[in-house]
């Protein structure tokens, strides 16, 4: 498996490019609209066609690339089916698979952020037929979770979140994770300047995962929540196509 983790400043987030290379078949998660020609040339340069991209929910800090990046490619563009948009996409359910290749995605319904959130599973199938690594989105962070009000209540959001975050907890601890920022982003609190972790290491360290209890949960979830990306209703209806 091809895999690279790209670190972007403004705004602050994490996209991906992975894939089977010996069939040449890439993958674009959380793309960002002014890298669209960036994804390009590094998925030529590793000989992989992009064909799927990918957005793990509609994001509320910056505008995705991601439907540009498809119409350039070929690719389609997956979204989990509830996403509500004006435009067509490829709709994946909780649970269902798509393959690249070798490499198989494995999607889980994660709301919590969003309405519409998913994470990745990714098994690199030439080595194993058990999972690698997880793309987590702003689900679960290394070091916190995702803030819960930009789509929703924040109480609602929380609730979600929670069962979300069981969910991909139920995963072993030597999985790889993935997140869709790190620390100076303003979708999270708390969270650290390293862009990855384990299921393992944050099921002992996270913040967020200490509390046992739902209610403790959202009440940790709905305190101290760091200031809401600017114009982030506006980005959103964007990343909708409204």
């Amino acid at each position: 498996m091809l895999f690279r983790q790209y670190l972007h400043m403004n705004p602050v987030a994490a996209s991906y490019l992975f894939g089977c290379g010996s069939l040449s078949q890439g993958v674009v998660v959380d793309p960002l609209e002014e890298e669209v020609d960036f994804y390009i040339k590094e998925a030529k340069d590793l000989g992989l066609n992009i064909v799927y991209v990918i957005d793990t929910h509609l994001h509320a800090d910056h505008v995705s690339g991601a439907r540009k990046l498809a119409d350039k490619t070929g690719a389609k563009y997956v979204l989990h089916s509830s996403a509500d948009t004006t435009y067509d996409f490829t709709p994946v359910e909780d649970g269902e698979e798509l393959m690249a290749g070798n490499t198989k995605l494995t999607f889980l319904h994660t709301p919590g952020h969003t309405p519409e959130h998913i994470s990745i599973v990714v098994t690199d199938t030439r080595r194993g037929e058990e999972p690698w690594f997880v793309l987590t989105g702003h689900t679960l962070m290394v070091g916190d979770a995702g803030r819960t009000e930009l789509a929703s209540s924040i109480e609602e959001g929380a609730n979600n979140l929670y069962n979300s975050l069981q969910k991909i907890m139920e995963l072993e601890d030597h999985i790889e994770v993935y997140p869709g920022a790190f620390s100076g982003s303003v979708c999270g609190r708390g969270l650290s300047g390293k862009p990855s972790s384990t299921i393992g290491f944050e099921r002992r360290f996270n913040l967020a995962l200490q509390k046992g209890e739902k209610a403790e949960f959202v009440d940790f979830m709905t305190k101290e929540v760091p200031p809401q990306p600017e114009n982030f209703t506006k980005m959103r209806k964007t990343n909708q196509g409204k």
